[in-house]
């Protein structure tokens, strides 16, 4: 995933924020744990997400602890349970797929970096596949079907987003109520598709550089990153539609005490990053008041 769903902390409670850092803090142990301190590196906002969604109706225990990134004041993080474990093997094997995509997206010098990390996190892949054999299967086909695509130069946004988007509602697979399994999946689904598109539209301008592929140029004939205002209107139209099915899903299950989190990120927090990103802002955002809050919540955890 890239880093584009996160709380939205400046209309947050402090109490969900709290409760957000908590998840946060125990999916890095978690990784710490079952994957050694390397892979705790690769967390960010959208695998805690993907571990609130697989994890239960009410919070868990908690414990607190120092580490590397707190050394000085213990830190309160959910402790390890099979949920937490699920949300860690699966982030691992997305983050390192992604590490190898970035691998085949750049030359050899420029994919040094991509190269460097997916090596470092191999061994954890692959106990992580080991673990999770369906779920690692189900995103190298969809990835080999994007490079498909890719290699096509295909300009159909809906044909590559929804390669992305059933990657990710697989992260559902081993969810045992049937039900849940099937909200969960489209929740993901329309998540994944929203994800792929706001990804494309925020490298317009570096793919535009570099010739990389990018399904979101081809199909509004953008050359230079740039947006017309019907072009942009059109888009913002087909993104706001993964966000209202994925609220869709999202009124059909009882997510307990997560609720209010995740009720404010699809209400409010995406189309705010989706906005920030076709604006141009978004890699600004955090530098004011989200970012003294996440502090504040931080110290007082």
């Amino acid at each position: 995933m890239f880093g584009y769903v996160r709380p939205p902390l400046a209309v947050l409670p402090p109490e969900e924020a709290a409760r957000f850092r908590r998840m946060y803090c125990g999916l890095c142990h978690t990784l710490g744990r079952r994957y050694g301190t390397a892979a705790r590196f690769i967390l960010n906002y959208d695998f805690t997400y993907l571990a609130i969604l697989l994890y239960h109706r009410e919070e868990g225990p908690s414990g607190n602890a120092r580490c590397l990134v707190h050394p000085v004041h213990a830190h309160a993080f959910l402790e390890q349970d099979p949920a937490m474990e699920l949300a860690a093997d699966e982030s691992v094997i997305l983050a390192y797929w992604q590490l190898r995509d970035g691998v085949a997206d750049h030359d050899w010098l420029h994919g040094l970096k991509y190269r460097g990390l997916s090596t470092v996190l191999e061994p954890a892949y692959r106990k992580a596949s080991s673990l999770r054999p369906g779920f690692d299967r189900a995103v190298r086909r969809q990835l080999d079907l994007l490079a498909q695509l890719e290699g096509e130069q295909c300009p159909s946004i809906d044909r590559a987003a929804d390669a992305f988007a059933v990657l990710l509602g697989s992260a559902a697979g081993e969810v045992e109520d049937p039900v849940r399994q099937r909200v969960l999946e489209q929740l993901l689904y329309h998540l994944g598709r929203w994800v792929y598109l706001i990804d494309a539209a925020d490298d317009l301008k570096k793919d535009a550089a570099s010739g990389n592929y990018n399904p979101v140029a081809l199909r509004f004939g953008l050359t230079d990153g740039a947006w017309p205002p019907d072009s942009r209107r059109e888009f913002t139209a087909t993104l706001d539609h993964s966000i209202h099915m994925m609220a869709t899903a999202f009124e059909l299950w009882d997510f307990g005490v997560w609720t209010p989190l995740l009720s404010e990120t699809i209400y409010t927090g995406l189309f705010q990053i989706g906005k920030a990103v076709l604006d141009g802002t978004f890699r600004t955002m955090g530098r004011g008041a989200d970012r003294k809050k996440q502090k504040n919540v931080e110290e007082t955890t």
